[in-house]
């Protein structure tokens, strides 16, 4: 694995995570009240919910580069996914909130077997 796979993987993970702990837990509710910025709280999924579907995203990239780069280009692919799963969640008004994030993240582990699954069939082929 390259070290910008590796970066990257890191960086969609701790991303996905904060996202995702400030999103389905009261952790950002509690930490914005103790320090008098509850006001923020009102429009704080409007940012935390397009940073975890570009966090997904930028893990979906990783597993690109660390499948080897099989198959096409999925940089545009990745851009038009978060930037309609945000739309969609916004214009839904999170009322299916945690049924997208979760297909959202189901995508990307598929697309990582896919990739994975590819590699195996392309070093096992007979030369």
């Amino acid at each position: 694995m390259s070290d910008n796979s590796k970066y990257q993987m890191r960086t969609g993970i701790i991303g996905s995570v904060v996202a995702a702990l400030c999103c389905f837990t009261p952790l950002l509710v509690i930490l914005l009240g103790a320090v008098g910025l509850s006001a923020w709280l009102g429009w704080i999924d409007y940012v935390l919910f397009p940073v975890l579907f570009a966090s997904l995203g930028i893990m979906a990239h990783a597993f690109y580069i660390r499948a080897g780069r099989t198959g096409p280009k999925p940089k545009i692919i990745i851009v038009i996914a978060v930037t309609v799963l945000s739309g969609l969640i916004i214009w839904l008004e999170f009322k299916y909130a945690i049924r997208i994030t979760i297909a959202a993240a189901a995508t990307v582990a598929v697309y990582a077997y896919y990739l994975r699954a590819r590699e195996l069939k392309q070093t096992s082929a007979p030369c």
